[in-house]
């Protein structure tokens, strides 16, 4: 009878190991796919921002600082490695973008042009589909890292060499509105 209440608790123990890992794994192929997401909708942020600057480049000659911070900021948001990194060149292109829409509402031809409207309209769409990304991957980080923290599945982790995802979090700076200077230069 002993040996059968031992053969029991192995059992449940085995069982709970082996749902454990694989809720571990799960979850850390969950964040992974999320974050591969939000490089999604990046790309996407990526490829519209240089049609948008060529749509006004023209109607704004004297604006050329605006133009070019939001390209360099495109340009080191795509070479940006890892969450940390990411995090910070993404929140210097969304004040950067935040900066050239403010600065469409000083040019009345800008406002009314098809083709702009449409793109900054594209632009705006996508930045919501980052913003929502974002947050669907940190919701499955805290996921992911509680599941790590909780005793006794912090054993099992510990042991198959879980590692803690990283937040995508936005910089201090990102929280500021853009400066717009609309004088004429």
């Amino acid at each position: 009878m002993a040996a059968i209440i031992v053969l029991v608790v192995i059992g449940l123990i085995v069982i709970w190991a082996i749902l454990s890992y694989n809720g571990l794994v799960t979850l850390r192929n969950q964040v992974e796919n999320a974050w591969r997401q939000i490089d999604v909708q990046l790309k996407r942020r990526y490829d519209l921002i240089p049609n948008l600057v060529n749509a006004v480049k023209g109607a704004m000659e004297f604006e050329r600082d605006t133009l070019e911070r939001v390209m360099n900021a495109r340009a080191k948001a795509m070479g940006a490695q890892g969450v940390h990194d990411k995090s910070a060149a993404e929140g210097l292109l969304t004040r950067a973008i935040g900066g050239l829409f403010a600065v469409f509402e000083n040019y009345p031809d800008l406002k009314s042009s098809k083709n702009v409207l449409e793109l900054q309209e594209e632009l705006a769409s996508t930045e919501n589909r980052i913003s929502f990304a974002r947050q669907f991957y940190n919701d499955l980080v805290a996921r992911f890292n509680i599941k790590q923290d909780v005793f006794p599945t912090m054993l099992l982790a510990a042991l198959f060499g879980f590692k803690k995802a990283e937040y995508f979090q936005a910089e201090e700076a990102a929280s500021t509105p853009p400066k717009v200077d609309l004088g004429m230069k």
